[in-house]
């Protein structure tokens, strides 16, 4: 059985690591599968510097502790974004008005041969159509 490649986008790992109780449940399940293979979970540093703003500006160093070591898991890969993923990342914004950070998360999982891109961000729907699988997450999943 194929290992699915997937990215992770930042509100995927802020949820996880929070214990958000609305999607985490569904998170796990689909990180830590019963039957079939684990996900290969992708990262970049753009998923790492959203998650990390918020226990630093609270100064929470526990939490940041956990982001720092949910980036350490060997489960996690982290791929660098190059000219290539900044190029593609260009066309998406100006094709589909998304926001520099959407298109660049969007551009770094399709770089990286993701087949699924985990968020919860809907408004990626019609940019990453025909490129990779937009996955979210629910209570009811």
């Amino acid at each position: 059985m194929k290992v699915n490649r997937v990215y992770l986008d930042a509100c995927i790992v802020i949820y996880y690591v929070q214990q958000h109780p609305r999607y985490v449940d569904g998170i796990t399940r689909a990180m830590l599968p019963a039957k079939s293979p684990k996900p290969q979970l992708v990262v970049s540093d753009l998923t790492r510097l959203e998650c990390r703003v918020f226990p630093m500006r609270r100064h929470d160093d526990r939490l940041l502790a956990e982001y720092d070591a949910f980036f350490t898991l060997p489960a996690v890969r982290h791929m660098l974004m190059d000219t290539a993923v900044f190029d593609l990342a260009t066309r998406l914004r100006a094709q589909h008005n998304l926001k520099t950070p959407d298109a660049l998360h969007l551009a770094a999982a399709i770089h990286a041969g993701c087949q699924e891109f985990w968020t919860n961000d809907d408004r990626l729907a019609q940019a990453a159509a025909g490129h990779i699988t937009l996955v979210s997450f629910d209570e009811t999943q």
